[in-house]
């Protein structure tokens, strides 16, 4: 945004961190001072401070009512100023603690839409979904009530507060409970489950003169252009581009998957440019709430077997270069097709380790 609308008048960013010290730290050491900034850097030169500067960093979690700041003359002066608000905070995790997703997916996103009920200059809500919010589900899916869900996870630390239950079966508790909830409802995992909940809960309470649009991307992966190719947040990163990262490092030999399999997979920053384009489209239209599918499949589709090809093909040609400083020799991975193959090769792996 900043590289392509340098006018903009102020971005407030909300951080997770104690303070706003903090804050400040966590926007320089985790986004300004990384390579995904080197473009504006070299572009605006000497005026590259006064860029970054309208980056406000805000103190503050989405699980919290008020986004968790604190301060009031901070929160009247977000809710005078602000008219877009993008609300991208989630927990992406496939088995996160049910609690924790449900703070965050759920009613964080229930807290965004609180929040930007107060701002008076309010011009709409970007919401950033998930493509997979419907779960194993076919046809026409009807929107359930969560409303218990809160009161499981209670009841359930209660349960193990009172066995003086470990850290880790905590944690383990709290993860099955998830994967059973979502499997129940008909969702593979507490991710999505949690994301079809907050976009619920974003449209049950947010105003109705407040424009609403909801962006569901599919399997988001490194760019494809801007600002340049290949980047992606963290090291090793999710989805797929931890697959070819964990083959070219020669950890991953097998693979358990259909390799007819379409992989659904778009850029993140195609998924950013729509977000702009949806942000200016919909601004200063008349109110009505929008959802847009932001994918690969319909037009480009993908089987798991060509992205194999593609990275065994980019390996072979570019080896990873390891610790020693020697290149990894890669071979092409084996991919199980079924749960009975995958389960023959663990056997023979347990026999093989017991030899």
């Amino acid at each position: 945004m900043l590289r392509i609308q340098p006018n903009v008048k102020k971005m407030y960013v909300l951080i997770r961190a104690m303070d706003k010290q903090a804050a400040t730290q966590r926007l320089h050491e985790e986004l300004i001072q990384k390579e995904l900034f080197d473009i504006l850097r070299e572009e605006w030169a000497e005026n590259f401070n006064s860029i970054v500067e309208k980056l406000s960093p805000i103190p503050g979690d989405v699980s919290c009512e008020n986004l968790g700041v604190h301060d009031f003359d901070l929160r009247s002066e977000m809710w005078r100023e602000i008219d877009i608000i993008v609300s991208s905070a989630a927990s992406t995790k496939f088995d996160e603690r049910y609690d924790i997703a449900l703070a965050v997916n759920a009613f964080g996103a229930k807290h965004v839409a609180e929040f930007a009920a107060r701002c008076v200059n309010i011009k709409m809500l970007l919401h950033i979904s998930t493509a997979y919010v419907c779960g194993n589900m076919t046809g026409v899916i009807q929107e359930k009530a969560f409303s218990m869900e809160k009161l499981l996870v209670e009841e359930l630390m209660n349960e193990l507060r009172e066995k003086s239950a470990s850290q880790e079966e905590i944690n383990v508790a709290l993860k099955n409970l998830g994967l059973q909830r979502a499997r129940l409802y008909g969702w593979p995992n507490t991710y999505t489950l949690t994301k079809a909940m907050g976009e619920m809960m974003v449209q049950h309470h947010l105003k109705q003169d407040i424009h609403l649009v909801v962006m569901r991307p599919t399997i988001v992966t490194s760019t494809y252009r801007e600002p340049f190719a290949g980047w992606t947040e963290g090291f090793p990163p999710r989805t797929m581009d931890s697959i070819a990262i964990h083959y070219g490092r020669g950890r991953l030999k097998y693979f358990l998957g259909d390799p007819n399999t379409i992989l659904d997979m778009i850029p993140v920053d195609m998924v950013v440019n729509v977000m702009i384009v949806a942000t200016a489209v919909h601004a200063n239209q008349p109110i009505s709430n929008k959802i847009y599918h932001v994918g690969s499949s319909k037009k480009h589709p993908m089987a798991y077997s060509d992205l194999q090809d593609i990275i065994v093909s980019y390996f072979r040609d570019s080896p990873w270069i390891n610790e020693d400083g020697k290149p990894v020799k890669v071979r092409k991975p084996r991919i199980m097709g079924s749960m009975a193959s995958f389960h023959k090769h663990v056997r023979r792996y347990i026999l093989l380790s017991k030899l």
